[in-house]
């Protein structure tokens, strides 16, 4: 009986995230990136944002194309599979607006897929035809 509920209790509750494990994951995410292919509701869009430069440091995020620059938070969730988060705009043209997106870091590629409306998170990195998906993989700069 007690195996079971333990095996219950493993089962339901969250993973538990130290506070350790986001600084680590920050130490990943930090630095300067470079779209290297970036898909807008099914449409690549790579070639208009090739010039664009996304800055991650500890929570903060600004992203710069041309002479527009776009400030504000992400917030981490590690303990989901695929690995969330939450984007709101400070400063720029994004300023109030919230977007959840789901990333994955590997190595110096962080691929991120971004709702561009309402409150449903991507599940999977793909950004149909139509859809309000924007899907970029970044390229980390040296």
């Amino acid at each position: 009986m007690r195996t079971a509920f333990a095996l219950v209790l493993v089962t339901f509750v969250p993973a538990v995230v130290r506070a350790d494990d986001k600084a680590d994951e920050w130490k990943g995410l930090t630095g300067t990136w470079a779209v290297a292919k970036a898909t807008l509701g099914g449409a690549d869009t790579t070639e208009v944002l090739a010039t664009a430069r996304l800055v991650l440091v500890d929570g903060k995020y600004s992203l710069t194309l041309g002479e527009q620059v776009d400030q504000g938070t992400v917030t981490l969730a590690l303990g989901k599979k695929p690995k969330e988060m939450d984007i709101e705009g400070t400063e720029g043209p994004n300023k109030g607006k919230k977007y959840r997106a789901i990333y994955e870091l590997s190595g110096d590629t962080l691929k991120v897929c971004y709702a561009l409306e309402g409150e449903t998170r991507p599940s999977e990195f793909e950004s149909k035809a139509g859809s309000k998906t924007f899907l970029v993989a970044y390229k980390r700069k040296k």
